[in-house]
């Protein structure tokens, strides 16, 4: 585990694909455990450009885990004990906007979470911690992010809402109709509550939503055939190694605890008393919160 104050320690989440990075030294897959079970794979740790990363299948290599069985918690957990700083996820989404067509790359700000069958804290009985998720993501990395992908020529935006749906199903049109009503921006099953356990690991989270296809309130959607999707989902992963490769550099150098607050984010958090807290929780929450528990 590494303090905050350190330079930094890349960790990115994201498909089978992602991690195939040209130049990546040291690459060495670990097992890592977790008190909280099992991660959905093992992580693959090296350094590119100088800055240490650790790459987590998120639904392990050949896409074997369910976004509803997702351990969140031992993803997050495992990525905090090898010294992770700061998480770039990437995902596949749907489009809920006519104007982010498939192979648009958006930085998201915002979330919806809509999910209903997932543990969603690190904390618990013995132990409660109400973190802040007003801005769910760290603005400093999606800057880095923004820049990164402004440098590869990736067609992106900054800024946009993430529905986030529990699946394994597709919407239904009247979903599909509610969510864009609502002003979200694309639709997808897997970064909650995988952002509000980076913020309690007190982690820098950055989401890239990366758009396949249309969800089905697009008239189109039906008429969308599989190798085109399959040509989209290449492309994206491409864009996506480009991407870390080009915001290693831009990471190098920090020498303090993010600005925005990400690595102080328990500071105000725990609200039990010392006296009542657990000890088996505390014991659990060595890696998370350490910094605070002690």
């Amino acid at each position: 585990m590494a303090d905050p104050s350190f330079p930094p320690r890349l960790g990115i989440i994201g498909g089978s694909g992602v991690y195939d990075i040209d130049g990546l030294e040291d690459a060495t897959w670990q097992r890592v455990e977790s008190p909280f079970g099992e991660p959905s794979d093992e992580i693959l740790t090296g350094t590119y450009a100088g800055l240490p990363l650790a790459f987590l299948p998120r639904h392990g290599r050949g896409h074997v885990v369910p976004p509803s069985d997702l351990n969140f918690r031992a993803n997050i957990d495992a990525l905090k004990r090898l010294g992770v700083t700061e998480i770039l996820s990437v995902s596949a989404v749907g489009s809920l906007k006519e104007e982010l067509a498939p192979g648009t790359f958006v930085i998201v700000d915002q979330f919806i979470d809509r999910t209903f069958a997932r543990v969603k804290s690190f904390f618990g009985q013995g132990l409660v911690a109400h973190v802040g998720m007003a801005h769910p993501v760290c603005g400093r990395l999606g800057d880095a992010v923004d820049g990164a992908l402004a440098e590869i020529g990736v067609p992106h935006v900054r800024g946009g809402t993430y529905l986030v749906m529990e699946g394994p199903q597709f919407s239904t049109l009247a979903e599909s109709e509610l969510y864009r009503s609502w002003g979200c921006d694309v639709i997808g099953m897997t970064n909650m509550p995988e952002a509000k356990l980076a913020r309690e690991a007190e982690m820098c989270y950055a989401s890239v939503a990366m758009v396949t296809d249309y969800d089905c309130w697009h008239p189109d959607h039906d008429h969308v055939t599989v190798d085109a999707i399959v040509k989209v989902l290449l492309e994206n992963a491409d864009n996506a190694r480009a991407l870390v490769k080009a915001v290693a550099p831009r990471l190098i150098g920090r020498a303090e605890p993010c600005p925005k607050g990400c690595h102080r984010a328990l500071d105000a958090a725990i609200i039990t008393a010392p006296e009542k807290r657990d000890p088996a929780l505390i014991a659990r929450l060595d890696a998370v919160a350490g910094r605070v528990l002690g």
